[in-house]
Order: structure tokens, then sequence, then C-alpha cells
């Protein structure tokens, strides 16, 4: 095995490190800039190159020992090496690159960083699932980080919500005593504020056996147990026959109602509640919405923003492609004793310039988009009478491209902006930023 040692001088968006080998980028994880280490290489690429360490030598003073020990083969995480505060200026660098690299645009000022606890916060996500004739067992987690087509040998997850975290190597004994265990092709989790679902993808009819072990174990647990035997509509509850999975976001105004959100198991929701609690009470403070306003909230999902605001205004509208989102959002407004919210299905990657709430004036406007952001919606709005906007976003780059769009076409002023850890010890980057008219 050839060995060389090198200086590790920055990290990609995916938190690895990097150097440098005859003007060659070099891709090696579990290092941090200002390190050196002795690393073998793993794999060329015609443009960079990937190296796995054989023994650091230098550790930087921002390392720290990872708490899961499935850390150096689980592929959930990237960062726990690196200590917290590290991690988020991390984040931050990596937004200011793209505001000046891809929007060509800088804040007037910058938001602290939104920070939360940083460990058992995910309470959504996937479970990959695989049965190991080797090993005569099934093996349950997140996929390898040195060879993503493997499913890593887990235990416990320490991000992943308290309920379930601790119990990923029961899940695998229970699929190892199944008739399915070669059949189960992976496990959603989601978790409301008092019940956590898991949703059961089968590839064959599960028989009777291995229905009365799961409604056992969701018994033994107090997990909602779903199944899916086709697509996302296929989704039914084994046990109980009708879980009720919901979060509540508090009012940071004691004048204000809460809202509480019903979902369903495969619905997007903010992975991290206490984040999303948080991002909530920061969102609210720079839209500033006022008895008199008028605000459209694009990308609205389940009325995670929707509702919130509409307890603080004269009317808001909420846009979403999905239609089941928008039928769960309408009834949670009228759950939550909501009148002045409404809802619309619209596929906001195409031009919907003339449907009637596009060519409406909206006084503020609220951006969630997916990681792809809003720049076919930027197209045609805002309006001249959008005078304020709040872009929450889960891809710095989809987001200094439509800052540069709304400053450089629309006239706005990028007044501030700054990052949000919804996914602590990854190289995940969500941020927020609030746009004025000039």
């Amino acid at each position: 095995m050839k060995t060389f040692e090198a200086s590790i001088t920055g990290l990609t968006h995916d938190g690895r490190g990097v150097t440098h080998i005859d003007g060659k980028a070099v891709f090696v994880s579990g290092v941090l800039p200002g390190e050196q280490a002795l690393l073998s290489l793993r794999r060329r690429h015609r443009n960079y190159d990937e190296a796995d360490v054989v023994e650091l030598l230098l550790r930087s003073p921002h390392r720290v020992d990872p708490r899961c020990r499935h850390y150096a083969q689980c592929g959930g995480c990237s960062l726990q090496h690196l200590d917290a505060e590290s991690q988020i200026a991390a984040k931050q660098s990596v937004l200011e690159e793209n505001f000046t690299r891809i929007g060509k645009v800088s804040p007037e000022s910058w938001l602290p960083p939104l920070t939360d606890e940083p460990w058992g916060y995910r309470r959504k996500g996937r479970l990959s699932v695989r049965s190991v004739a080797k090993k005569g067992r099934v093996l349950v987690g997140f996929r390898e980080e040195s060879n993503p087509r493997f499913v890593a040998d887990i235990e416990q997850c320490e991000i992943v919500h308290p309920s379930l975290g601790p119990k990923i190597g029961l899940l695998a004994q229970l699929l190892s005593g199944m008739d399915a265990a070669a059949d189960i092709a992976q496990i959603e989790f989601a978790a409301g504020d008092d019940t956590m679902a898991l949703v059961f993808r089968h590839l064959k009819p599960l028989s009777d056996a291995d229905q009365t072990a799961l409604i056992a174990f969701g018994k033994e647990h107090a997990f909602a147990i779903y199944l899916q035997p086709g697509g996302n509509s296929s989704v039914h509850p084994l046990w109980p026959e009708q879980p009720r999975l919901a979060f509540r976001i508090a009012s940071a105004d004691a004048a204000v109602s809460d809202v509480e959100l019903e979902f369903q198991p495969l619905d997007f929701v903010q992975v991290n509640a206490g984040m999303n609690q948080r991002m909530m009470e920061r969102a609210m403070s720079l839209l500033d919405p006022q008895p008199t306003d008028r605000v459209l909230d694009l990308f609205c999902g389940l009325g995670n923003f929707t509702l919130p605001m509409a307890r603080r205004v004269a009317e808001v509208m909420g846009i979403e492609g999905e239609h089941g989102l928008v039928e769960r959002a309408a009834e949670n407004a009228t759950r939550n004793g909501i009148a002045n919210a409404s809802f619309q299905v619209a596929n906001l990657f195409e031009d919907q310039r003339n449907a009637s709430w596009a060519q409406q004036s909206w006084d503020k406007l609220l951006l969630d988009p997916p990681r792809a952001g809003a720049d076919k919606v930027l197209e045609y709005l805002p309006r001249k009478g959008t005078q304020r906007i709040v872009y929450v976003s889960c891809h710095p780059g989809s987001l200094a491209r439509d800052a540069g769009i709304l400053v450089q076409k629309h006239g706005f002023r990028l007044v501030t902006a700054g990052v949000m850890d919804m996914f602590p010890h990854t190289s995940h980057v969500e941020s927020i930023a609030l746009f004025e008219r000039s």
C-alpha cells in the first residue's frame, strides 16, 4: 500500500478534508484543516482523488472525539470529529463564499447562528435495510461512509430521536427473525411530539406471523407501525388502527396562540423539532408581520410557516405543489380555528404567472423552497407591492443565486442573513435571509 504525507488545507461542501498532490485535489474523510496525516490512495478520478487516513500525525486543536462508536463506518454524519463552534463557523463560511461567488452579493449584516440541542434531534429520516447472508442477519442503519452501496452495521444512533436512536440494533434483531427478512427494503421514521412512527417498505406481502411480530414490537416500544407495500399512497397503519402524528409550534408572543400541525409519516416536516421552533421565531422576527399585512407563503408544505403567520396578519395564502400536503394544511387551519389562511396547489417549478394568486399584490413574501431554490418563481414574483421577503434555504448555492436575482433584477437589498444548524454534525447548511425593497 503506497502512503504519502499531506497537509489538510480545507473542507469540502460535504465535510471531507482537502489536500493537493501534484496540483490535483485529494479528498479525505475524517481530517480537519491544519492537520498533517499519512494517507493512502483509495480511488482515482479524472479531476480529483480520494484517500484514507493511515495515521494522524498532527491534530487540529478543534478536533474532538466522536460521540458515536459507529462514526468511522456510518455515513450519517461527517463532522462529529469537529467541535461545535467550528462546525457552525464552517457552515457560515460556506454561506459567505456562496453569496460572494454565485450571487455576487453580501448581506449588510450577519445574523448570529441559530443552534439547538446537537444530539437526538433527528425526528424524521430513512433507515436502509439489508439482509446479509454471510452474517446470517439483517443490517439496519445508514449507508457506509466509504461505500454507499453498503449498509453500516450499527446498534444505535446518537443523532436520531431518543425514542428510536438507541434501538436500531433491536430493529435489526426483529427483522432478522422475520419471514420477510430479505424483503424489507427500508424503514422510514417520523416522530411527532408524542408518537414515533415506523414505516416498513416491504417488497412482498407479509405473513401473519411477521405482522404479529411487528405489532408486538410496536406495543413493546410505543411505536406506531405502518406498512408500505407499494408507492407512497400505499402507506397504511398496522398498529394502532388510527395513529396520530402531530407537533406543536409554540408562540413567542403570549398574546398569540400556539399552532398544532397533524401530519402523515411520509409528509415533509422539518427534521429538527427544536430548530424548527427557533427558526420560526427568527422568521417571524424578520418578516415583522403586521395586523394589516397580506402575506404569500411559497412552498408552504403543511403550513409550518403559514399557520403561525395567520395568527398575526390579515390574510396569508400558502402555495404548495403536493396535493396531500395542501389538503392537510387546510385541515390544520380548520383544526386550529384559523379562518384567514387559504391554500392552493401549484407546481412552483412551472410558470404560474397567470394564476390569480401570482397576479395579486402581497405585502410580504416567505419562501422555503427545496434544494433547487426559487429561481423559476422569481421570473414573475415579487410584484411591486411586496416590500419584504424572508427566504429560508436548505442549499446555500441556490439561495445565493436567488439573492442575486432579487437584488439585481427586482431591486431588493439583502439586509441580513445567517446559518441555522438544522443538521448538527453534518455538512448540511440551512440558512435564512431578509430582503427589503430598496
